[in-house]
């Protein structure tokens, strides 16, 4: 979870140190014309097609959704400012790739690309247009054409004159007519009275769709909160075994908390490290009843958001016991230790 966390605290500074341009400034601090000079700089498989895509939004962002079309053999990523966390191999050691990279800053040896970098053909194609718009050409002054020949002005006919308008006759005012108010209604003992309307026959307009879908996005969106409980033991495996997207943190999405959100796919998981199989029958019973809630609710919440779910527990008797109650279940072994 040190990784999602550190992207996260890159995107917060790239935001905090953007500034917006002068009149003064020249175009180049345009941050989709930035984001493309600096992937121009970088080796793609794809000819920047990625980079390209995703100029428009910040370095930290495109870095993590292109970075697995960089040409990964010529590149090396170091850590020089101690901000990502360690990492050898694995998918720990793509995280740390994506952190070093992701930073705002553009730190001098963290990235080392080996040999000459060709600029992407397709970078190449959106810098170009870039150029062509920034200096447009100048068009000539225009020629100064002879003044036309100017003609008499014509001769203004006289307003011929209006006639009086005729006096108007005063309007006969009316008198009101008086309004009788109906007679109370007597209330007889074997009926009451009869009770007022409360508001209105009609039902109140439907919400437009589109601000359900915005409103349906925004409770999708996946947010940080810190880690629910204070157990080291899970909290390690639930950010290195995924390995998880926000390191040190839980995510909430659609009100629901997870432990963790899969780095570089739409997976959210939910940990379990307890030793399962030590439990006495009755209580093992008990705990498989109060998980399935759990997991119940967090699977309906990932699939209305569009991610896919996982339970990761230590034990095969612990996913076995899951499995018999719900064989649509994906539970995974993660080995972690107490």
């Amino acid at each position: 979870m040190r990784l999602r966390a550190c992207i996260a605290l890159l995107r917060y500074v790239s935001a905090c140190a953007t500034s917006a341009p002068s009149p003064e400034e020249p175009v180049d601090w345009d941050p989709r014309y930035a984001n493309l000079q600096r992937a121009a700089k970088l080796p793609w498989t794809d000819g920047g097609r990625c980079a390209v895509r995703e100029a428009s939004e910040p370095w930290p962002v495109l870095a993590e959704r292109c970075y697995q079309a960089l040409d990964h053999d010529r590149l090396e990523f170091h850590d020089l400012t101690g901000r990502c966390a360690l990492a050898s191999a694995g998918a720990a050691a793509m995280g740390l790739g994506v952190c070093v990279l992701a930073a705002p800053e553009l730190v001098v040896g963290a990235v080392v690309v080996a040999g000459v970098v060709v600029v992407g053909f397709a970078i190449k194609e959106a810098l170009e247009a870039y150029e062509k718009r920034g200096r447009p050409q100048v068009r000539p002054p225009p020629t100064t054409l002879p003044v036309p020949e100017t003609r008499p002005v014509p001769e203004t006919r006289p307003v011929p004159e209006t006639r009086p308008v005729p006096e108007a006759r005063p309007v006969p005012v009316t008198k009101p007519v008086p309004v009788t108010k109906p007679a109370p209604q007597e209330t007889s003992p074997e009926k009451g009275p009869k009770p007022e309307p409360k508001g209105p026959d009609f039902f109140p307009p439907l919400e437009p769709p589109e601000v359900t879908e915005r409103e349906r996005r925004r409770r999708c969106e996946p947010i940080p909160v810190p880690h629910e409980g204070k157990d080291d033991a899970h909290n390690k495996c639930a950010d290195q075994f995924p390995p998880n997207r926000y390191p040190g943190m839980d995510v909430l999405v659609d009100g629901v908390s997870f432990d963790a959100l899969q780095v570089g796919v739409r997976v959210l998981w939910e940990i379990k490290t307890h030793r399962f199989d030590t439990y006495p029958d009755f209580i093992q019973d008990r705990e498989i009843e109060k998980e399935m809630k759990q997991l119940d609710r967090q699977r309906k919440a990932a699939a209305a958001c569009g991610y896919d779910y996982v339970v990761g527990v230590s034990t095969e008797a612990h996913k076995d016991a899951l499995l018999r109650e719900d064989r649509r279940l994906n539970a995974v072994v993660t080995g972690c230790k107490r």
